[in-house]
């Protein structure tokens, strides 16, 4: 099916990559390497609730684009300890950008600061755990994915971050998504 799609000979296919995990390994790490890139590069953007907007559509969108590595991501993890390894340190990398996103807002008075000590935490984990699987969702309930859903998924995860603006960061937040606000 992959020669087919990309207009080769199966033989071809199989004198680039000898096995089905090497497809695997080259099609995943494909596809991180731009979330990779864009990790890297946090602290060289500004931070506004528009540049995690976009940020946020765009690793939706990337994730469209490979959509069978998500919606059967835990079988591909057990079957590939290369990526699973890979997975668990863009894990770690994801947590550690979230955290670089809160002290932003905080240090903007956009966000308000944690109360309790495993705050920032368990929000952290509940916006990995919705980027995760959003897409999956949509197949499990058979959603169309297109840009309006998209909008409205890039909406879900960062409502997420609603309760704990400030006064100032609802304002601006509210610039973000007028909609919503009617």
């Amino acid at each position: 099916m992959i020669a087919q799609e990309l207009k080769i000979s199966s033989g071809n296919l199989n004198y680039h990559f000898k096995r089905r995990e090497d497809i695997l390994e080259a099609l995943y790490f494909e596809m991180v390497s731009e979330f990779d890139s864009r990790v890297k590069q946090l602290n060289e953007r500004e931070i506004t609730f528009e540049t995690v907007k976009e940020d946020v559509q765009f690793s939706m969108q990337r994730m469209v684009e490979y959509h069978f590595f998500w919606t059967d991501l835990y079988n591909l993890l057990q079957l590939n300890n290369k990526i699973k390894l890979h997975f668990v340190k863009v894990y770690k990398n994801r947590f550690k950008g979230y955290q670089f996103l809160f002290s932003t807002l905080i240090g903007k008075e956009y966000l308000q600061s944690f109360e309790l000590i495993n705050e920032s935490h368990f929000l952290i984990e509940r916006m990995i755990d919705f980027s995760n699987t959003w897409i999956y969702n949509s197949h499990l309930y058979q959603k169309e994915i297109n840009q309006n859903y998209i909008e409205l998924q890039s909406n879900n995860l960062l409502f997420m971050l609603y309760p704990y603006l400030t006064d100032l960061g609802k304002i601006e937040y509210k610039k973000l998504v007028p909609d919503c606000f009617v």
